[in-house]
Formats: C-alpha cells, sequence, structure tokens
C-alpha cells in the first residue's frame, strides 16, 4: 500500500473514532511529535472540525486531517481503533473492505459493562477471549492486530503534562508490537512495554475497569507502572 508519509518519513496514522476523548488525546499527542494524523468519524465534517481543533493544539507544523472513517482506512496503514466495545464489531465488519495488505490494526477497544448509573464497573465475557482477539477474526487475514493504550487516562492525553503510565503491547506479530511501542513510546511519560501475545489483551482490558472504579472513588487519572524489570524491558 501506498501511503501519503509526513515530514519525518512516518507513515500517516488513522485514529478510527476520533473525535471520542481517547482518539481525540491520542492524535494530539502524536500530533505534536510530528506523526501525520488522520482522524476518522462517521461524520466527514465532525472529523474535519475534530482535526481543525487538534491541529490548532499541536501547532502550525503538525499534520491532521478529518474524513469518513472508511476513506481514513483506505488512506493509512496504521489504524487506532477508538471506539466503544458496543461498536466494535459492527464498525470493523463495515471497515473490512477498506483495509489494505499488510495494515496495522491497533485496538483500544475494552468491554465494559456499565453498572447503574453508568459507570463502568467490570468487563464483560467475550466469547474469543479479549475484544482484541474478537478484532482479529473481523478484519481480513492480512491485517495484523495489536492490543495497546487501553489503560492511559483520556482527560490526561488530552492534556499538556507529561503521562506517568507504562502501556502494556500484546500482538502476535513482533513488527507491529515493536511499531506500536515506538509510537507508544512519542508520547512524553509513556513507557511501553512487550505484553506478549495477543491472547493476554484479556488481562490488559481488564485492568482497565479497576482504574476507572479507582478513577471514581479517588478522584484521580490512575495508570499502571510495571516495576522491577531490566532497562531493555522498556525499549
Amino acid at each position: 500500500m501506498t501511503t501519503t508519509a509526513n515530514r519525518s518519513g512516518t507513515r500517516p496514522i488513522a485514529v478510527i473514532g476520533g473525535t471520542g476523548p481517547a482518539g481525540m488525546g491520542l492524535a494530539l499527542r502524536w500530533a505534536r511529535a510530528g506523526e501525520a494524523v488522520i482522524i476518522g468519524s462517521r461524520n466527514e465534517e465532525r472529523a474535519q472540525q475534530t482535526a481543525a481543533a487538534i491541529q490548532h493544539r499541536a501547532g502550525p507544523d503538525a499534520n491532521v486531517s478529518g474524513m469518513e472513517n472508511s476513506v481514513a482506512c483506505a488512506a493509512a496503514d496504521i489504524l487506532m481503533l477508538t471506539v466503544p466495545f458496543e461498536a466494535q464489531a459492527a464498525l470493523l465488519k463495515q471497515l473490512k473492505p477498506a483495509m489494505t495488505e499488510g495494515s496495522i490494526l491497533i485496538d483500544a477497544t475494552v468491554p465494559l459493562a456499565a453498572s447503574v448509573g453508568g459507570r463502568a464497573s467490570r468487563t464483560l465475557g467475550v466469547w474469543q477471549g479479549s475484544a482484541a482477539q474478537q478484532a482479529a477474526e473481523l478484519v481480513p487475514r492480512e491485517v495484523s492486530v495489536v492490543a495497546a493504550f487501553h489503560n492511559l487516562s483520556a482527560e490526561m492525553l488530552n492534556g499538556d503534562a507529561p503521562l506517568d503510565c507504562d502501556v502494556i503491547v500484546c500482538s502476535n506479530d513482533s513488527d507491529a508490537a515493536q511499531l506500536t511501542r515506538e509510537l507508544a513510546a512519542k508520547i512524553p511519560g509513556v513507557r511501553p512495554i512487550d505484553g506478549g501475545p495477543l491472547q493476554n489483551a484479556r488481562i490488559v482490558e481488564q485492568i482497565t475497569a479497576l482504574l476507572i472504579g479507582m478513577n471514581i472513588r479517588f478522584k484521580g487519572h490512575a495508570g499502571i507502572r510495571i516495576t522491577g524489570l531490566p532497562p531493555t524491558a522498556y525499549r
């Protein structure tokens, strides 16, 4: 697939669901780091409005555009999925024809169940084992799926301060996992860690419900740090 590279020669990143808080935050951080970012949305006008807002915050040298989701998928081979679990399957089925061979889908979906009052209290059981494994069944065979970025605070991502959080990256494709760790390392304060095969995404997804509960109780922005590993683990 041929994609348009930004000034530093990197491949553009299409953030599918990029008008939500998590998608906007990741797009902002990558735009500030010099990555070319495409905001994807069901509504092209909303995508363009969000892209313009991120461009304004990221600075005049930022490269941010907005497109309808399927057009965004066709324009990039690095796809970042940031949608609620209830929208994941239907959206991936819709976008499957637009995904090209060799694309990488980075999935941050968490199968959260809402308790009374709408607060997420636990994760739902997924027949495939995890939301990421479900995604792997729904995309073309030639698309590599990576699970990552589940446990970053959307509010912190949309701010200006460095984050105090590790990003655990799980995939069956070592090259796709390495690229994802490189993207994570571009976010100030984030340390990427190899979390092993995609089946481990189930554990990482479940941590999110715990963190949300802590954030509600203590009115904070909890993340995770993995300690006791050698420095090589964070490369």
